[in-house]
């Protein structure tokens, strides 16, 4: 998950440098890997390297709605139960506050355990009958699960989108400020040595004709 402009700091670079050095560690082709961009600073970059970029969605709101990530649940889930890939990975900012963030990746497919790996239990688990089948359940409670997920992960990457860019408008404000400081300084100095070279000038000239 990117933006699709910049001014906004590491925001971008940090979330395409993860997923650049991911790719090159684990696959030497790109059959291997798909990468759904959303944002066009992400788009960009992999289209530029001529990466395995299956689906790209710009033009995201600052105030997300569900139907503008459907596509990429619906064809997520649809390339998953297809058995194109077997993993499916999610990298977004998560926002921590007005002034830092951090990357995080998270597996969206195959699901999790919901427990701990070698937990161990006495208790006895109780039997469930589904009416339709877990399959059916399943097909259409996948698809929404992975939409909440990622959307979940859209709205946390936007509160850091917003965050990063203020904190880089804030310190270019700051940049700007004290680059004004000193073109004064600068200025003032360089007017003062000038008329002080006419005062002589005039002073000397003065002197001359006496």
């Amino acid at each position: 998950l990117t933006s699709d402009t910049g001014l906004a700091g590491s925001y971008n670079s940090s979330v395409i440098k993860e997923v650049f050095q991911e790719i090159n560690k684990k696959h030497t082709s790109s059959d291997e890997y798909a990468i759904i961009t959303v944002g066009r600073s992400a788009r960009d970059f992999f289209k530029a390297r001529q990466m395995n970029v299956v689906l790209e969605v710009q033009g995201v709101t600052d105030h997300p709605i569900f139907a503008e990530i459907k596509d990429i649940a619906s064809n997520t889930v649809q390339m998953f139960e297809d058995g194109v890939y077997d993993e499916v990975f999610i990298y977004y900012n998560h926002h921590i506050n007005s002034i830092s963030s951090e990357l995080r990746k998270e597996q969206l497919l195959p699901l999790t355990e919901f427990h701990e790996k070698g937990t161990e239990t006495d208790a006895v688990l109780t039997t469930y009958e589904f009416e339709p089948s877990e399959q059916e359940i399943l097909e259409v409670l996948l698809p929404q699960y992975v939409e909440s997920l990622i959307f979940g992960a859209l709205l946390d990457a936007k509160a850091a989108e917003h965050a990063a860019r203020m904190t880089a408008m804030r310190s270019a404000t700051d940049n700007a400020s004290d680059l004004i400081s000193d073109l004064s300084l600068q200025y003032n100095r360089a007017r003062q040595a000038a008329i002080t070279q006419e005062i002589t000038e005039i002073v000397g000239g003065v002197a001359a004709l006496e």
